[in-house]
């Protein structure tokens, strides 16, 4: 049997806050993925060695975690006041299928970074030395994001002294800023409160603060889960029966939220909503050791993302964060000791980060207008990456 050379195509493997992914110019797609679709999935599916029931990814490029099966592809944007589209992809690990109904909030900082690099930002509006303001349309969920990246000899500047927990070595500091994160149709709270008691079978009742900004997300108290707020991921993650009953949550939350029509179909929206727990500050020591007091932060947030517990924050929950604790009377809000919290800093598996919001209540109506956090982005590899020939085959994928 003869086998056909592996397809070549140009990628970009990127750094993003807290994750990773393989970043793809639209244009560079081979023609038959440049459209949504099967072909596209399965070839990025093969790009990050999914599906893989090892869960290890070993044949591609993903690294066997949330933060790191994801995928990008840039395109100029024709929308008015926009420099580049963005569109994300959460690739499922051990099985065939890509999420494509959220963003990814730590990857927006590399967004920013590679639009420039990439000619996809007019050189008119990049200085010699300063900073320019990426604008990005997030197809997604259609949105506008705000990339703030640094400048220096007329190119994006990688290297600084900018820390981020869960992110070993420093680098330039980018500030996001996440506009308008819950506007157009969709509603702020979708149930229409600030918490709600989420009845679920064999579940005792739970409140919960369903929110919908950077990503629908729902906030429970850490408490009445078991928890304490303080927990790292091998004690999340080795525990299976929680993980399932964070899961069974998830989906009576999506069902509420009118983000799917049946539990079932919850199980096919992997990437959203996002399920968190909260509780009051206290100490603890951080996966790298490092010791967090309770007087560094406002509180303690937990969350799980693709079934697991996220090593640090993902930035699309740190936006719902920020846009909940600013809002009196919401469960983060309550857990960071209440009233007007513009700016907070909050604990998480890898150590502390802060966020900022800014919103407006007319006629007692909450509108998020902006949240903000820093970010930093680095290119890890740059050039060509390999995929089988049949790659682009429609046909029977592993499962």
């Amino acid at each position: 049997m003869s086998y056909n050379a592996q397809i070549k195509i140009p990628a970009t493997y990127m750094r993003g806050g807290t994750s990773k992914g393989t970043f793809f110019i639209l244009s560079d797609l081979p023609e038959a993925a440049q459209r949504p679709g099967p072909i596209r999935d399965k070839l990025l599916m093969r790009v990050v060695g999914s599906p893989d029931p090892y869960g290890k990814q070993i044949d591609g490029m993903g690294g066997a975690t949330s933060s790191t099966s994801k995928t990008v592809i840039l395109s100029k944007s024709e929308k008015l006041d926009h420099d580049v589209n963005y569109l994300f992809g959460q690739v499922a690990i051990d099985r065939p299928f890509i999420d494509w109904s959220g963003n990814c909030g730590n990857l927006t900082a590399a967004v920013g970074s590679l639009a420039i690099s990439r000619g996809l930002v007019d050189k008119a509006r990049i200085p010699e030395n300063g900073v320019v303001a990426v604008r990005i349309w997030q197809l997604n969920i259609s949105k506008t994001l705000i990339v703030h990246v640094p400048i220096n000899a007329g190119k994006v500047q990688e290297a600084g002294s900018f820390e981020l927990d869960g992110v070993t070595f420093p680098a330039a500091e980018m500030r996001v800023d996440f506009r308008d994160p819950a506007g157009g149709e969709e509603a702020l709270f979708p149930t229409g409160n600030l918490t709600d008691q989420l009845e679920i079978p064999g579940i005792e009742s739970l409140e919960a603060t369903i929110i919908n900004a950077g990503i629908p997300t729902i906030f429970l108290n850490a408490g009445e889960l078991g928890c304490n707020g303080t927990e790292l991921q091998e004690v999340i993650n080795g525990d299976s029966a929680m993980l399932q009953k964070f899961e069974i949550i998830r989906a009576h939350a999506a069902l509420k939220m009118g983000l799917v029509d049946t539990l079932a179909e919850a199980a096919e929206r992997q990437h959203s909503p996002k399920i968190a727990f909260v509780a009051p500050a206290k100490s603890y020591t951080a996966s790298s050791g490092t010791r967090v007091s309770a007087d560094q932060i406002d509180l303690l947030v937990r969350a799980i993302s693709m079934g697991a517990l996220h090593h640090a924050m993902m930035g699309t929950a740190a936006v719902a964060i920020g846009a909940a604790a600013a809002i009196p009377g919401t469960l983060v809000n309550l857990a960071a000791g209440g009233g007007e919290l513009k700016e907070l800093e909050f604990g998480h598996p890898s150590g502390t980060m802060k966020v900022g919001a800014e919103v407006t209540n007319t006629a007692g109506e909450w509108r998020v207008n902006r949240v903000s956090m820093s970010r930093s982005a680095r290119v890890l590899m740059d050039g060509t990456v390999y995929v089988p020939w049949d790659a682009l085959q429609i046909g029977k994928i592993n499962s």
